[in-house]
């Protein structure tokens, strides 16, 4: 199964009765093992959990911290890119030509970099202490 393909299953798992805008996201680990994660919505809107993050918190839970892949799926008219909090999240366990494929349920794809998407990341360079 490819990796937009496990995506494209898991976001049939979302949870999404407010927006009923369900996103799947996978991505594939340093081992190779392949975490999906959907978008889980709450009454409280700032409460819920996006697709990126799921899958994110799964490969972690597995005991792995690099990602080397991602593909994240959705329905609508061009594909979603991962809103700023998932994009620091995606840079924290990937590298910025880490490859990124963003695609629609109807076949539209966008294939990118967390580089790309997050350009002048901050990351743990920026806690170095100088004396």
């Amino acid at each position: 199964m490819s990796l937009l393909d496990a995506a494209r299953e898991v976001r049939d798992s979302a949870y999404a009765p407010y927006s009923h805008f369900k996103v799947g996201a996978a991505i594939r680990g340093a081992s190779g093992a392949v975490y999906r994660g959907c978008n889980v919505e709450n009454v409280a809107y700032p409460e819920g959990t996006c697709a990126e993050a799921g899958a994110i918190a799964a490969m972690v839970a597995a005991g792995e911290t690099e990602l080397v892949e991602v593909a994240v799926i959705a329905d609508s008219p061009g594909p979603v890119p991962p809103c700023g909090g998932c994009r620091q999240k995606l840079a924290e366990f990937g590298r910025a030509d880490t490859p990124v494929l963003l695609a629609t349920t109807g076949g539209a794809t966008l294939a990118t970099t967390i580089g790309e998407l997050l350009p002048g990341r901050f990351d743990s360079g920026h806690m170095s202490k100088t004396s």
